[in-house]
């Protein structure tokens, strides 16, 4: 029954100052929101790798573009070009097959609609290498690659950026980047990677994108799948020792391009979710304890305001003990409430990035246990001072206290 009291009074003294005390809550509002939201995205990005490495399996390499560097300093932009695909595939023993990829952000316009999409020139390998499904029309054949025909297939959600439908694009005319393609297929909706969403993507041949869109045979990265009975690093020495070759680099410098396994890719997943994890309790920390701080002060503002009723209270036998006890349950309250506030404005900023950024977010019960258990935490630690100061006032002069 003590509790009860001491919680309905809490109740009633933060209701009786309700403005002041969602001012007071806003910073721990804040810090749980933060702590929510940053928690979701990275959860939901390393679940969203750990699909795409799952779905691409363990033989598949990215060669990557990089820069050669001289004592630390950059030296130049280096590129991986179609030549290297090539002899890729006319030398290395351990490799099925090499998917050439370049990408540009660019203008997708149709009618008087217009979006940003991100062109992929690639193979015909590309989506069965990345195991995309066809929903309406087709994919482009070699032959199209061969005659650079201007022709595209769409992310499942470019028809509804546009207002339209699949099927209202089908054979019809688009611009994009300026240069007209004509849409021969739709592709079913796939998962996105983090902050990265295949749904948008517009795939065109390789060959057509490199003439007629962006005018170079640079390439941004290459996918090679391993030969079924090789061992990765075989196929590692095959792809770095080709490549040297290629780009004439000289024994001792050092790679101007970059090769991941699965491996290393989730070793590289790793360290930066460790990073992350060390980053996110710091910045969420600082909302935490400037909120925590915003408590202490009106606390003690309370205790100043309330001082003639803590006298009366102590004239009539209170203990210090449960003077201290409504403070603290108060600041607690205070506290967890600004917690409960910040958990479901973290919930709904993460729902509102999935929905209109397209990030896989997920909001996962160890960060609302987090945020709630540290908001109380908080309440406590920060209340223990305007607890202790009301606790040891003097009922008497409490009690002339105007």
């Amino acid at each position: 029954m003590f509790f009860l009291d001491v919680l309905r009074q809490a109740l009633e003294s933060i209701g009786a100052n309700l403005f002041r005390a969602l001012l007071t809550m806003l910073g721990m509002i804040i810090g749980v929101a933060a702590v929510v939201t940053m928690v979701s995205l990275g959860t939901g990005a390393q679940r969203a790798v750990e699909e795409q490495m799952e779905a691409l399996g363990a033989d598949i390499l990215a060669v990557t573009n990089s820069q050669r560097r001289f004592w630390g300093v950059s030296l130049e932009n280096s590129s991986l070009g179609v030549d290297d695909a090539s002899a890729l595939r006319r030398d290395a023993r351990h490799l099925e097959r090499v998917v050439p990829r370049i990408t540009q952000r660019l203008q997708f316009e149709f009618g008087n609609s217009n979006t940003r999409v991100e062109l992929i020139g690639s193979t015909t390998e590309y989506p069965e290498l990345h195991r995309y499904e066809i929903a309406a029309g087709r994919m482009f054949v070699p032959q199209e690659e061969e005659a650079r025909l201007r022709v595209a297939v769409l992310g499942s959600e470019v028809p509804g950026k546009l207002e339209t439908t699949a099927s209202a694009l089908l054979g019809q005319s688009v611009l994009l980047g300026g240069v007209p393609f004509t849409v021969i297929g739709v592709l079913e909706e796939t998962g996105s990677v983090g902050m990265q969403n295949p749904n948008d993507d517009v795939l065109v041949p390789l060959s057509t994108a490199q003439y007629r869109v962006t005018g170079s045979d640079r390439l941004e990265s290459m996918d090679v799948q391993i030969r079924s009975g090789s061992a990765v690093e075989q196929a590692l020495v095959d792809v770095e020792r080709i490549l040297r070759r290629e780009h004439r680099i000289r024994p001792g410098e050092d790679n101007d391009f970059g090769i991941l396994d699965r491996k290393q890719f989730l070793e590289v997943r790793e360290e930066t979710t460790r990073i992350f994890a060390l980053l996110l309790p710091a910045i969420a920390g600082v909302s935490l304890v400037v909120g925590g701080i915003g408590i202490m002060n009106i606390m003690l503002v309370t205790v100043a305001e309330r001082t003639r009723e803590i006298g009366v209270r102590r004239a009539i036998g209170a203990t210090r003990g449960a003077i201290m006890s409504q403070i603290l349950v108060e600041s607690s309250l205070l506290c967890l409430l600004g917690g409960l506030l910040g958990v479901a404005a973290g919930w709904g900023a993460s729902k509102l990035l999935a929905e209109f950024f397209n990030w896989q977010t997920v909001v996962a019960a160890e960060s609302i246990g987090v945020g709630l258990g540290c908001s109380l935490l908080i309440g406590i630690v920060f209340g223990l001072w305007p607890a202790r100061r009301a606790s040891t006032l003097d009922p008497i002069e409490a009690l002339r206290h105007e």
